[in-house]
């Protein structure tokens, strides 16, 4: 087996918890120096102003933390790196707790509306970010992710060379997930069932659906109790499809409350609108740890608003 060549360290630190972006040169181009092609790569996020300026100021570096000068010859297989500027961001105003800290693991109790990792226009106000900085480690990394708008318990790695055997638990389903979820209450709806669909999320499209075809999706809805015509369930997810409990839910005729996108989309979501959080929540992260071998279950104590105190909920 060809082993793969270790990618070298960077030479610039993070900044607010965010790691700085990494370019490999690729091999079988020919443009005349680095600048040509950065100006070509990343036309659609910057202009060969915005790159000449980055250059000249010293902020794109090589391997060895050199500033990379406009007439730097172009090298195939070369990195270099440098830091994007970082969006203006609405702080989210929720904590982030941890719930459990060993050597190998941080376990955290994610709010609404946090995203977990850098994504887009949520880059330093990222539940990865601010763990970063708040817990001095610069290492930490997402073994898996939950959606923005879902709270609940994330698992992140400490040491990024054990950072595989983790993310491998969710690859390959050895991870007990729970979720708890409030809809509305259908008393023609027989729960607990099984729902089998092939969900499909295209790029770019904000929803994802449902489409014929062999099943990828696969989540098991049980009905814990139910008042005033609304529901509490428990939604055992075995498969891990984009927003595939906010699609399963929408398909029974009983959506999230608070979903800007099922079955109708109203959303994104704008910055700043923190009203009606999405009432989906990750209530149980259960495994068993491939580094240390201990049985791990650990438990969110939050509770979703629309269930202990819907009229706040509603009139936010």
């Amino acid at each position: 087996m060809r082993r793969r060549t270790p990618l070298p360290p960077s030479p610039l630190p993070q900044r607010e918890g965010v790691d700085p972006v990494r370019v490999r040169l690729p091999a079988g181009d020919a443009w005349r120096t680095v600048r040509d092609h950065l100006v070509a790569r990343l036309a659609g996020g910057a202009g060969a102003g915005v790159v000449d300026a980055m250059l000249d100021a010293g902020r794109i570096v090589d391997a060895a933390g050199r500033p990379v000068t406009r007439e730097r010859a172009y090298e195939p297989g070369m990195y270099v790196w440098f830091h994007r500027e970082l969006p203006d961001e609405e702080r989210v105003p929720f904590p982030i707790d941890v719930v459990y800290r060993d050597e190998h693991v941080v376990v955290a109790d994610k709010p609404h509306f946090l995203a977990t990792t850098p994504r887009g226009s949520h880059v330093a106000e990222t539940a990865l970010a601010r763990l970063r900085r708040e817990l001095g480690i610069p290492a930490l990394g997402a073994a898996h992710r939950l959606d923005r708008l879902t709270a609940g318990i994330v698992l992140f790695t400490v040491r990024p060379e054990e950072r595989g055997a983790y993310q491998s638990l969710f690859r390959e389903r050895r991870v007990v997930k729970e979720y708890e979820a409030v809809a509305p209450y259908d008393p023609a709806l027989a729960l607990p069932r099984t729902v089998r669909s092939r969900i499909l999320k295209e790029r770019g499209v904000m929803a994802a659906r449902e489409v014929e075809g062999e099943p990828n999706a696969v989540s098991r809805v049980e009905l814990l109790e139910h008042r005033d015509g609304r529901a509490r369930y428990r939604l055992l997810p075995s498969t891990g499809q984009t927003h595939q409990l906010r699609v399963h839910m929408s398909a029974l005729g009983v959506p999230i409350l608070g979903d800007p996108l099922y079955p109708v989309v109203t959303g994104p979501v704008p910055a700043g609108d923190f009203r009606r959080p999405l009432q989906l929540l990750a209530r149980v992260l259960e495994f068993t740890d491939p580094v240390t071998g201990r049985a791990h279950r650990f438990v969110s104590p939050r509770e979703l608003r629309a269930w202990s105190s819907y009229p706040e909920w509603a009139a936010e």
